[in-house]
């Protein structure tokens, strides 16, 4: 994995490109988001901006269609085929216990769910299908889905392109930003929870 990023700037501009596209939108249809991120892809396609050898436009454009494309086929496999979704997922990569979490979450926080598991690799790769199963209309997460999306892929496009040769340090960074806003999410779902059942108690 570390050596991924070496290999995609040897290959040339336009297949580059093509990757920026492609990884993302096999992050959430075919789970390939739980072995290699998309934001991989992204951040390479911004350094080669920064050289002059892709436009940045598009590297953000192909980014976001990747994504939105990924994640809305994503959404529909998960409410044509519901349960057997879950079976799919590599027990390796996810136990069944983060599962049942990230479905709570996207079924408690709907739309708000979809935009921020675009920050964390796993949930990127997760969160689609949960949605489908768990019944969000497809209009809500539609718009979900771009503006979450649109954010993403701006937000790392230019920031691999400012990090220009120091791209491995973001990459890092970038993780440790999405492990750290996984954890928030969590936290807050969980004290939610227990000051709800702490007011259900006092007034039975």
């Amino acid at each position: 994995m570390d050596r991924l990023p070496e290999l995609l700037l040897a290959l040339p501009p336009a297949l580059v490109l093509a990757l920026v596209f492609l990884l993302p939108a096999l992050e959430a249809s075919t789970f390939l988001g739980l072995v290699v991120p998309g934001e991989i892809a992204v951040l390479v396609g911004g350094v080669l901006a920064h050289e002059g050898r892709l436009p940045l436009w598009a590297v953000a454009g192909a980014a976001l269609a990747g994504a939105a494309v990924g994640d809305q086929a994503g959404y529909l496999v998960g409410r044509r085929y519901g349960r057997r979704l879950l079976d799919r997922v590599p027990r390796r990569l996810v136990g069944p216990g983060e599962l049942r979490r990230a479905l709570d979450l996207v079924r408690r926080r709907g739309a708000l769910a979809v935009v921020l598991g675009r920050w964390v690799a796993a949930l990127r790769a997760l969160v689609p299908g949960l949605a489908g199963l768990s019944g969000i209309r497809q209009r809500t997460f539609t718009l979900a889905n771009l503006t979450g999306g649109a954010l993403w892929a701006v937000t790392v496009s230019v920031l691999g392109y400012l990090a220009g040769a120091s791209y491995r340090l973001l990459e890092r960074r970038l993780g440790l930003g999405g492990e750290a806003l996984l954890a928030v999410v969590v936290v807050v779902v969980v004290f939610r929870v227990w000051r709800r059942r702490v007011a259900a108690r006092r007034d039975g």
